[in-house]
Order: C-alpha cells, then structure tokens, then sequence
C-alpha cells in the first residue's frame, strides 16, 4: 500500500478535492516504515544477521499498522468476555440509497448508526418477551465491501444472555437465535430514520448536491419521499450462530476490530498502470492506481471518531459493577455441585498474554528474536530519520 501511495498519490492529490483528514493518511502510509521516519538497526550479538526495523506511522487507516494496536486492545479485551454464548449481529443499509448523504454527512450519519444499532439491541434485550435482561455488546463500524466499494455497515458481538433488571440472575438466551432478523432490520431502519428526519428539521443534514435533491422546487418534499421510499424497502440485518467458545470470539475480533479496507496480504500485483487485489475467495479485482486510491480514501473516518464502541453490560459504566455480578452469576452457574471436602492444591494461575504474545498469535511475528538464528540477544543502534521531500500542498 505504501508503494502505491508513493507512486500515485503526489497526483491524485493534484485532480482530487482532499479533505484534511484524507491528505493526512495519505501522507502517514507513503512515509510508513521508510527512512523519513527513522527507526533503528538490530544486530543479533549470536550470529550478526542484521535487520533495518523503520518506524510505523501508526495511522489507524494504515493496512500494515494494524497488528500492534489490535494485539494490545485484545490483551485489555481479554478479561471482560464472560463465559457464555456470543453472537455475531450485522446491521446494513440499503445499497446506495442513502451513500450520497452519508458522504456528505459522515460524523453525523456513522453517530446515528451506532445510536439506532445500540438503541435496538439495547431494547430487544430489555422485551419481556424476548429476553427480559440487560446484555453486552461491542459493536465495530465498517464502511467497505471486499472490493472497496462504499458500505456502511456495523458489526456486534452480543452476549448470548443479560443480566436480569434486577441484578439477581443471568438470563440465557436461545442455544441458537438471539432475536428475529426482520425485528432487527425494522427496528433498526426505525430508529435510524427517527434519528435522520430529527437532523433534518434542526438543519443539521446536510443534503446539498445529494442525488434526489438537486434542483428541485421543495428540498421537504424530496426528503419526505425518500423517507417514505425507505421505509417501503426491506432492510438487512443478520444474526449468524454463535460462536464455538470465547477462543472462536477472540479469533473474531483479531479480524475486525482494527481492519481496515484492504490488508496488504490481498495484494497480489502493483504496475505502474494496474493494481490487483484479491476480493472474495479467489476472485480479484484490477483497478487503475487513482481509482484504486479514490476507493481506499473513502474509507478515511472523520478524525478522533471512535469506530469501536461497548454497550450494556461493556459499556465502560457497567465494567466494574454489573459485568462483575454478570460473571460471578455465570460462574456460579457453570460451577459443579459440592463434593466432600478435599486436600487443597494449589491452582495454577492463569496469566492473560501479553500483547507482544498476542502479536505473536495473530502475525506469527516475535519481536523478541533474531529473525535469522532465533536469539533473544539483539543489540539496537538508532538510524536516523531521512529529510523528508516538501510538503505538497495543491
């Protein structure tokens, strides 16, 4: 991806209108792991293989700066899945109909997405007549398709149960259905255009040049049509089986969580002229370097926008007072009947790993070790950064 930036992205800037935010990763993934940003030399003191480490950028959009971050988020994360069923909830929006006005509205719209997911979940749990209990869930927002086309769409892990309103017991759900999809998708599309039609009357939607409102004698009335057209268009959420133990869950979140549009292992070829990355098992796609480009920096989120969030019982509030009494429910539950008393014996202790192992895991790196013999006794010397090229500014 560096590569690509590189090559093509001094133009692209050239005939595109950037925002901020968009130019910035641009330059982040084109000085990523070079000499601009400096870094250091390992010398193995065993076998004196020697490997340049370049510094990363650390941009949250950057393909290949993702593996630290998501192992250390997963080693925090670790600790507060509760031994119980979880599932996996998708909700989406309808193909291009509303893509115009999320391009033009995008803190606003990703809000309302993470607001109305919440606000259903949150609710279906809460109905008697579904479960009657509080659950948790982590929810991830992603806005591409495996060919890096615009689509919003947010990904949750919700617990397989909640904790009863009054604190007292853990409530399970279904071994294998938490809530009715088309629940889900109406309650879904419910909330999110209460939430859209509130932004419009107080102004703050902004809907200028959007397909549908260009040109026409009454903005209202074309937005009261295409509320209404939404609302008679099936809307798709899915709730896949849940996952075959809290190993299946962590496995899961190392994938999502701090992905972004294209992982540089989906690369297959870069020319001067084509760029063609794998989609869809062993599909691929070809694309020229600036469309390629266009699509990836559409995905660039407005800044400081959190795009992980935790509800319910995760939601930080209920960390250390309800997701507590969540696990000592569940572990009380899942614990055997009383037997005679027994001689003690100590227990092992269970160690969480460290981020560096979790690393290890999920990239089959050890940055502990010499890459060439295995040793541990690596000696760093710094190499300085490069003087960067001027800025350019078109």
């Amino acid at each position: 991806m560096g590569d690509i930036a590189r090559a093509h992205g001094d133009a692209f800037k050239r005939q595109h209108a950037l925002s901020e935010a968009q130019r910035k990763v641009l330059r982040a993934i084109s000085a990523c792991r070079t000499q601009v940003l400096g870094g250091r030399i390992d010398v193995c003191a065993d076998c004196g293989h020697e490997k340049s480490v370049f510094n990363s950028c650390r941009n949250r959009h950057c393909p290949a700066c993702q593996a630290g971050p998501q192992a250390k988020w997963l080693s925090g994360r670790i600790k507060r899945l509760l031994p119980t069923d979880y599932f996996h909830v998708v909700f989406t929006l309808p193909d291009d109909l509303l893509n115009g006005i999320v391009m033009r509205n995008r803190r606003l719209f990703f809000e309302a997405m993470f607001a109305a997911a919440s606000q259903t979940l949150l609710a279906l749990g809460n109905d008697e007549k579904r479960l009657g209990a509080q659950v948790g869930f982590t929810a991830v927002l992603h806005t591409w398709t495996r060919d890096l086309r615009f689509h919003p769409h947010i990904h949750c892990i919700v617990t397989g149960g909640g904790l009863s309103p009054d604190g007292a017991k853990w409530k399970a759900a279904r071994r294998k259905f938490l809530f009715p999809v088309k629940v889900l998708s109406k309650l879904f599309r419910g909330k999110l255009m209460a939430l859209l039609s509130e932004a419009y009357r107080a102004g703050r939607l902004d809907v200028r040049g959007v397909e549908g409102f260009v040109n026409v004698p009454d903005e209202a009335a074309a937005w009261r049509r295409l509320r209404k057209q939404l609302f008679h268009i099936n809307w798709v959420s899915y709730a896949k089986a849940p996952f075959a133990g809290a190993e299946a869950v962590y496995q899961y979140l190392g994938r999502y969580t701090h992905r972004v549009g294209l992982s540089n292992h989906r690369l297959v070829s870069v020319t001067q002229d084509e760029v063609i990355f794998h989609t869809w098992g062993e599909q691929t796609a070809s694309l020229a370097p600036k469309e390629f480009l266009r699509r990836f920096l559409q995905h660039v989120l407005p800044d400081r926008f959190v795009k992980m969030r935790h509800y319910g019982l995760l939601a930080p509030a209920n960390v250390n007072t309800k997701l507590v009494t969540a696990r000592r429910l569940l572990e009380a539950k899942a614990a055997p009947k009383a037997t005679p008393p027994t001689p003690s014996i100590p227990q092992p202790v269970i160690e969480q790993p460290t981020w560096r192992e979790l690393l290890l895991l999920l990239t089959g790196i050890d940055v502990t070790r010499c890459q060439k013999c295995g040793s541990t006794n690596l000696i760093s010397r710094p190499l300085p950064r490069a003087t960067p090229k001027p800025r350019d500014t078109s």
